[in-house]
C-alpha cells in the first residue's frame, strides 16, 4: 500500500520536473542573401599639379594609347632663337610652348615629360632638330621652365604623342617627316 501512496507523489514530481525546461525557441528562418558585388572603384587619377602661371596638360583618355613614344635626352633653347624663323616658317617665340623634332610633322602636339620629376607640358612641334645627336628634342624656353629642367640644361624625358590631343582628332597619315618639308 506504500506504492501506491508514493505513485501520485512521484507522478506529481515527474510533472512538475517537465514543466521546467523548455524547448528552445524557434529561429527565425533567413532567406538566402543574393550576392551582390562591391561598385567598381574609379581608377586612380595622378594629381593634377599645375603651378601658377603654367599650361595644364589635359587628362587623355586612359583607353586611348599614344601613337607616338619617344624616351631620351631634351635640351631647349631660348631667348638667342627669338624672332627667328623656324623650320615651320614660324617665327620662334622662346614664350611659346614649341619643339623642334626631328621627324614629327609640324603642328604635332606633344606631351613632354620630365622623367627626374614627373612634371609634363604639351608643345606643338615647330622646328627641326636638335642637331646633337644624343638628343630627342628641343623645347622652348617656356616649355623648360615648366619642366624645371631651365638651369640643368638638359634632362631624360618621354615623349608622347595622342591622336585626341591633335588639331582636327589625329593626323592623316603625315606623322613623320615626308622630305618636302624645311629643314
Amino acid at each position: 500500500m506504500l506504492c501506491f501512496r508514493r505513485l501520485p507523489l512521484v507522478l506529481v514530481v515527474l510533472s512538475l520536473a517537465g514543466c521546467a525546461t523548455q524547448a528552445p525557441p524557434p529561429t527565425p528562418r533567413q532567406e538566402p542573401v543574393a550576392f551582390q558585388p562591391p561598385p567598381p572603384t574609379p581608377a586612380p587619377q595622378p594629381p593634377a599639379i599645375v603651378p601658377r602661371g603654367e599650361p595644364a596638360v589635359p587628362p587623355l583618355s586612359q583607353a586611348a594609347g599614344p601613337f607616338f613614344t619617344e624616351t631620351g635626352l631634351a635640351s631647349f633653347y631660348g631667348r638667342a632663337h627669338a624672332g627667328k624663323r623656324t623650320a615651320s616658317g614660324e617665327r620662334f617665340d622662346h614664350h611659346d610652348f614649341t619643339a623642334a623634332h626631328r621627324t614629327l610633322a609640324f603642328g604635332t602636339l606633344l606631351r613632354v615629360t620630365n622623367l627626374s620629376n614627373g612634371r609634363a607640358v604639351t608643345v606643338e612641334v615647330t622646328d627641326r632638330g636638335p642637331r646633337i645627336k644624343s638628343r630627342v628634342i628641343d623645347i622652348s624656353l617656356a616649355a623648360a621652365r615648366a619642366l624645371h629642367m631651365q638651369k640643368k640644361g638638359i634632362t631624360r624625358v618621354k615623349l608622347e604623342a595622342f591622336r585626341e590631343d591633335q588639331p582636327g582628332g589625329g593626323l592623316t597619315g603625315m606623322t613623320a617627316f615626308s622630305g618636302s618639308e624645311a629643314r
